[in-house]
């Protein structure tokens, strides 16, 4: 078999691998240990694979591969936080995150190689959109940062928080939730992720009836629609009335809160008026509120407001019983804080440039 119809394996549940292995004529079992190896040990190398026999590594190795992406460079904060370049098998490149002490370990990991969405204080929107990530790469950043960092064995936490709107890619996201929670492999439960999105309402109710249930956090970052329509553009789509609606029908374990994103940036969303509206727009929801000061950038048009105006809107949240916390940036030095991914160089495809100029006269 030649090597450019080789299967990628770490792209496969466990169910898919077994029907692989049945055409292959290898007992089914086989496909749990190979599945093991990818993603409990990180191994990628057949050879490495001890508990196969030599005549079968052979066998999978002619009709199978591992595709991981490939680490090009590792950057190092000050305060401990880890960002990884990725390449992926067609040369482009992603951005993942590992923050550590939070209290336990996290990874950000990306859904897109860019991201449509054009958020008005974004880096990564400044890159548009260039592809969708597969389930195996986006599963695959959690296997290479645990596995560079020596954290096959710790539990960790995940957020889809990197480059790209989760919903956006909605099936590939959720296939890479399954191969992430396979007992099989890393096992990782659903109280330990957590999808952000700006509120793709279809794929949202999607989200809703999925067994595999993440916490949902989601980005709001305004309070009126005109000043959502500025700041996130898919608003104009869905808007702040319909999202905010969505987010009361959608099912909150017990005990359990949505999150709401909510970007400061200086005299645009960040007055006592826009923190009583907040108020207002979340009360019948089980709602905590994640305030993030903005991180800034040159090629973003807005600053960070002062800590005192930061403080006075968040104790206007709390005097009225929202639970508030104030995000501490970490990796700012690195450019590795949240809406600092960005790839220099990368950029949109030719059809995808034409669609975003017929999307600006629409």
């Amino acid at each position: 078999m030649s090597d450019t119809a080789r299967i990628d394996a770490a792209g496969l549940e466990v169910a898919e691998l077994e029907t692989v292995f049945e055409r292959l004529g290898v007992a089914r079992f086989h496909a749990r240990q190979l599945y093991r190896w990818i993603w409990r040990r990180g191994v990628d190398d057949f050879e490495a694979m001890s508990d196969l026999s030599r005549d079968l590594r052979v066998r999978l190795a002619d009709a199978l591969e591992v595709v991981s992406p490939r680490v090009v460079h590792r950057d190092m904060s000050t305060d401990g936080t880890v960002k990884l370049l990725l390449e992926l098998s067609d040369g482009r490149c992603i951005e993942s995150v590992h923050i550590p002490d939070t209290p336990a370990q996290t990874f950000c990991v990306s859904t897109q190689v860019g991201c449509a969405m054009r958020c008005a204080f974004c880096l990564t929107g400044k890159m548009g959109m260039v592809r969708n990530l597969n389930a195996g790469e986006i599963a695959g950043q959690v296997r290479v940062l645990a596995r560079e960092l020596g954290l096959l064995d710790v539990a960790f936490n995940i957020v889809l928080m990197g480059m790209g709107e989760p919903l956006h890619n909605y099936d590939e996201t959720m296939k890479a939730l399954r191969l992430l929670a396979d007992p099989n492999g890393m096992a990782v439960p659903a109280r330990r992720v957590t999808l952000s999105t700006v509120g793709v309402l279809p794929a949202l109710a999607r989200l809703a009836t999925e067994p595999y249930m993440p916490n949902l956090a989601v980005s709001l970052h305004a309070t009126t629609e005109d000043v959502r329509d500025a700041l996130v553009p898919v608003n104009r789509k869905y808007g702040l009335a319909d999202l905010i609606e969505a987010c009361k029908r959608f099912p909150v374990k017990r005990r359990d809160r949505i999150t709401f994103e909510y970007v400061l940036l200086d005299g645009v969303n960040d007055t006592p008026q826009d923190a009583r509206r907040l108020v207002r727009l979340l009360a019948d929801i089980r709602a905590k509120v994640n305030l993030i000061p903005l991180n800034e950038a040159p090629s973003i048009p807005f600053a960070r407001p002062s800590d005192a105006r930061v403080d006075a809107f968040a104790r206007i949240l709390a005097a009225k019983g929202l639970r508030v916390s104030v995000r501490k940036s970490r990796g700012r030095d690195i450019r590795a804080a949240c809406g600092q991914l960005i790839v220099e160089g990368t950029r949109p495809s030719p059809a995808q440039r034409l669609a975003d100029q017929l999307g600006a006269r629409g």
